[in-house]
Formats: C-alpha cells, structure tokens, sequence
C-alpha cells in the first residue's frame, strides 16, 4: 500500500530569512510528490500574508517530476531544467554586493555549475557563468582571467583530475569555493578524486564543498560577496 505522505512530514523553517539573512531551501531528491505539493503550498500561503515581496525560496535537485509537483502549486515559479532547481518567486533579487564567478571545466560539469550560479543570483548576488575551461587546454582559462580577477569570490566546478581550483587560485586574489564533481571515468569513483585532489590543494585561499554541492557553494560565494 501506498502511503500518502504531506506537510504533517516536514517543519518548514519559515523565520530563516530573518535570523540568518537567508531562507530555507527545500531539498527535492528523495521526498514524495504531495510532500513537496504540500511544501510548496505551504510557501504560497505564507507568501500571501507577508508584507512586500516574500524571500526567494529554491527547490533544489528537482527532477521534473518532483518540479511539475511544485509548480501545480507555485505556477509563477522559475525553473531550471539543467541545474535542477526552481525559484520562487521567480524575478531575481536587485544584486547587491560583489562580483560571483562560476568557472566549469567542462560542459558535463553544467548541471552543478548552474546550480552555484542560481543560487548565488537568488541570493542577491551578481553572479557570471564561464564554461569549458579545463585544465586540458589552459588557454581557455588564461582568456578568462579578465573576469576571474575582477570577482569578490569564484567557484570553481570540475570532475575528472580536480586540478583546475589550484590554478585559478594561484592566478587570482580572490577566495576559491571548490566543486568536485561526479563527472569523470571509473578511477574518479564518482567525484572522489577531485574531491581528494581540491582538499589537497597547494595554491592558498582554495575551501572545497561536498561532492556535485552547488547549492552549497554557491550559498557560500554568496555570503563572502556580501559585503
């Protein structure tokens, strides 16, 4: 028997916002269908009775199944297919503080370099995509670094060897958020290569996030660009 699980299965963490600057994000991977229904539902109403524009919420790693569910209930909703990840509301934030700069190494690194870009963006950040820029061909990243230098913080996506954090952080001033990602041949074992070659980074300034956790790194960048 199939069991019909709803809001009575999450507490929603509506005061976020205030007492941390930033809202609560709903991880999407794993719960039902009319849990998320319900979740989303939930931040409807709770936008329909606050003053002014309620803060953003994102809905990360939707598929589009569980983002079909959200956006019966939250049609206004933004998503993104790629980096699967809807917005709520959907116009972004005015941007205030620094420059984020999300570097991929390749375009199979997309999916989580989008999901660091947008998450920084719905935080209130302006925020810049610069794709296929592995460590294989380093004039691609040496193009770049006009717009690498000019970032309050980049994040630094890539699968396979890792190696491409390292060199953009000895090419930068800025901080370096690391992604490792699961992109990569048998060896990586699924991200953990790069993840083990970022935290063994010997250029300074490199902080890596967890496997495939652009959310995460773009939450951070978002905060270090703040001010």
């Amino acid at each position: 028997m199939t069991e019909n699980h709803g809001l009575a299965d999450v507490v929603l963490d509506h005061d976020r916002a205030a007492r941390r600057g930033y809202p609560e994000a709903v991880y999407c991977e794993g719960k039902s269908l009319d849990q998320l229904r319900a979740i989303a539902a939930a931040c409807r109403d709770r936008g329909a009775t606050a003053p002014g524009r309620p803060p953003v919420t994102l809905f990360t790693r939707a598929d589009p199944a569980r983002a079909a569910a959200v956006l019966e209930e939250l049609p206004g909703a933004a998503y993104d297919a790629t980096a699967r990840l809807l917005a709520w509301p959907a116009d972004l934030p005015e941007p205030t503080g620094g420059l984020v700069v999300v570097a991929a190494a390749g375009t199979s690194d997309a999916p989580v370099a989008r999901e660091a870009l947008l998450t920084a963006r719905y935080l209130g950040r302006r925020a810049e995509l610069v794709m296929d820029v592995g460590v294989a061909g380093l004039h691609r990243v040496l193009g770049r670094l006009d717009l690498l230098r000019a970032a309050r913080v980049v994040v630094v996506v890539a699968g396979m060897d890792g190696a491409l954090p390292s060199v953009v952080a000895g090419l930068i001033a800025a901080p370096v958020i690391a992604v490792p990602t699961s992109v990569g041949y048998g060896a990586a074992f699924g991200g953990l290569a790069p993840l083990l070659a970022m935290l063994n980074s010997c250029a300074p300034g490199v902080v890596v996030v967890n496997i495939d956790n652009g959310y995460g790194a773009g939450h951070a960048a978002a905060q270090i660009a703040a001010s």
